[in-house]
């Protein structure tokens, strides 16, 4: 199965404290982790740690940061064919603080205005196409010339180009805020029907299979006609970076291995939940076995 996983790449520096920092203050840290990170990237590494055929394909600049992603890229088995390395353009970057007391992350990312990727001539027809709406144009095209490969967005933001792929695609997985944001409806826990109306807006509106993720709550999705959350596992959250975007390769995943509906659901779920128990973007991925032995104690 031949995935390509097209979108926004940065280099993550992740500093990690038992607490959250004050303004106007110094703070010593005694332990980070680096990495590459970016929605469609961090679900191109899991994919390719679980043995699947994944190329990435985004912008990054001829830089320090950049040829480190691409040894990280070569290093974790992730393709790396349709990567521009483009001299006119500085590599995306965060600085993300990790409260291991409560599992919050606060991210600062440095994106530099920077020119877009350009239209991809492919040596094969991809199987599946996982984008993030960032690299609007090339995603477009894809979607138009290869309308026989599946196709799935993470959509995390609002911004009118991904608004607009999102109606494209035969999967839109998207975040809580993203769907309250486009049907103006505030989901609220403790009155369901909030869930099932934001929902049914979003199925009127992009005419697709939806996915609304719900972070520990687990994900809204439709099955069989009826409108279902898919729980998620119950775990000690430690950095929730990376989390949705793992969610995502482990949903494709589910795609490319022909897993039904459910059990593609319950192995995002699962792999989200376990990522957040570890730091870091790719390094929170769960080994293939890691997987394999908790989907069947929950199943």
């Amino acid at each position: 199965m031949k995935i390509l996983c097209v979108g926004h790449i940065t280099y993550d520096i992740t500093f990690i404290s038992d607490n959250f920092i004050k303004e106007n203050s110094k703070t010593r840290f005694h332990e980070k982790t680096e990495c590459v990170g970016g929605p469609t990237t961090i679900a191109a590494f899991l994919l390719a740690k679980w043995h699947e055929d994944v190329e990435m394909a985004g912008v990054i600049g001829d830089d320090d940061y950049g040829r480190r992603i691409k040894k990280h890229c070569t290093l974790n088995h992730v393709k790396t064919n349709y990567l521009e390395l483009n001299p006119n353009v500085e590599t995306s970057h965060s600085v993300i603080l990790a409260n291991k007391e409560n599992g919050s992350r606060t991210i600062m990312m440095y994106v530099p205005k920077g020119e877009s990727l350009k239209p991809l001539v492919l040596n094969e027809q991809p199987d599946i196409i996982l984008i993030d709406g960032h690299e609007y144009e090339a995603s477009l095209e894809l979607l138009k010339k290869y309308p026989k490969a599946i196709s799935v967005i993470d959509a995390g933001r609002d911004r009118k180009n991904v608004v607009e792929l999102a109606s494209k695609v035969n999967y839109l997985v998207c975040s809580k805020e993203f769907a309250e944001r486009v049907t103006g409806i505030k989901i609220d826990f403790s009155e369901k029907q909030t869930l099932v109306n934001a929902f049914t807006k979003m199925e009127n509106m992009f005419k697709n299979n939806v996915v609304i993720t719900l972070e520990a709550e687990g994900a809204l999705y439709r099955y069989n006609g009826q409108i279902k959350i898919m729980p998620s596992i119950k775990v000690k959250t430690i950095d929730s970076t990376g989390a949705g975007d793992i969610f995502h390769g482990a949903f494709v995943y589910g795609l490319a291995q022909g897993f039904d509906y459910e059990k593609t659901l319950k192995y995002a779920s699962i792999a989200g939940a376990l990522s957040v128990t570890r730091v870091g973007g790719y390094k929170s991925i769960p080994t293939l076995e890691e997987m394999k032995e908790v989907y069947e104690q929950v199943k």
